[in-house]
This record gives structure tokens, sequence and C-alpha cells, in this order.
């Protein structure tokens, strides 16, 4: 099961099948500008990967298999110690956890640990093109005073296969795993990799 949240409010539940009718996530704006060397390295800090491509071939081999057998589930293979943030941080706050932990993305929750949204930097690079004049604003900005886009979560049992297919369909990273709206972990693309490199029982294709 998935579900589309919007800043917090639940707007769609529904199932792997049905996701793709309901007209889901806003598509994050790309960068309106060309970045400059040192802003690209300050603000993605990507790592280059020669195994890239290799990976990227394996993981779209388990979103095409075929889902009548049973398999592990979201919850036997998420990361259960996610780091997050609530909606009382700041931006700035926010851009310091990316940093430190040199993640890609952060759940923001509530005081009840309940889904609200997600920030990654581009995000926040984009805040600040928006209206450049205020950058210091901006970064003393609350998250519960900023607009993000939808998100899509999913549940702890889901089958890690559905969950494989929904995020190269809509070219996601991660997606939080939630149970009555509550952050349990989140589950990326390098945990279902790493499920099947080191999980003998994992059978994903023959």
């Amino acid at each position: 099961m998935f579900t589309i949240y919007d800043n917090g409010i639940v707007g769609v539940r529904t199932t792997a099948d049905n996701l793709y009718k309901v007209n889901p996530i806003d598509k994050i704006k790309e960068a309106k500008f060309e970045l400059e060397d040192e802003v690209t390295e300050h603000f993605s800090n990507k790592k280059k990967n020669s195994n890239n491509d290799e990976l990227l071939n394996s993981y779209k081999k388990i979103a095409n298999m075929d889902i009548s057998e049973p398999v592990y589930e979201v919850k036997d293979i998420m990361t259960r110690d996610v780091i997050y943030i609530d909606t009382k941080s700041t931006i700035e706050e926010a851009y310091n956890l990316l940093k430190e932990h040199g993640i890609t993305q952060l759940p923001i929750i509530s005081f009840d640990k309940k889904i609200v949204g997600l920030i990654n930097k581009k995000m926040i690079l984009n805040l600040f093109m928006d209206d450049i004049d205020n950058v210091k604003s901006i970064l003393n900005r609350k998250l519960e005073d900023t607009i993000f886009p939808e998100i899509i979560t999913t549940d702890p049992i889901s089958d890690i296969r559905r969950v494989a297919k929904v995020m190269i369909d809509f070219k996601l990273d991660a997606i939080p795993v939630v149970d009555e709206d509550v952050l349990l972990g989140i589950i990326s693309k390098t945990d279902i990799l790493k499920a099947v490199s080191h999980l003998p029982k994992l059978q994903l294709w023959s």
C-alpha cells in the first residue's frame, strides 16, 4: 500500500497499480541556472561510482520481475534508524543535517512523528534562487512555514518489488516507510541493492 502526502495531509491511499492513475507527486522544479563547479560541490557533494551503470541495471531487473511469488517485505530491509527533522527546525538546520550525515534527503515530521514531507539540498537551493536577496531570512525560516512537494510513502508490509518499480517509474531515490502516518524508517535504492547482494534467500529473478 502506498500513500501520497501533501504537507502532512493524506491525499490518497492506494495500491501500487492504482498509484499510476491518481496523478501523483509534483515534479520538483529543476534549477533555472547552470551551477558552477564550486557551488555544485558544495550543495550536491555527489560521490561518483564506476559501478553505477551495473547497479542500475540490476535494480531495473528487480522492478520488472513477475510479482506473483511472495518475496521480502519493506520491513525486512528498510533502514530503521532514519535521520529526520521536525517542523520546528529551520531550513539552515535541515541543510546542516544533510551535509553532516552525507544524505540526499531528510524526512520532515510533526511533533508526534507523523510524516510531513521531505527536504533535500536542491529544494533549499531553489528557495535561495527564488528570493536571492533574502538568503539569511530563508535560512532562518522554520520548516512548518515552508511548502513542500507531495511525497509518496509505503507501508512496512509492501512487496519490495512493487516498491522498486514505483521508485524507478517516479524517479525516487528513497521512500519513507509509515504506519498510520507515523514514520518508521526509509527504504532506498541502496537498501534494495544490498538485500539483493547479501540475502541468499531473496530470490528476485531466476
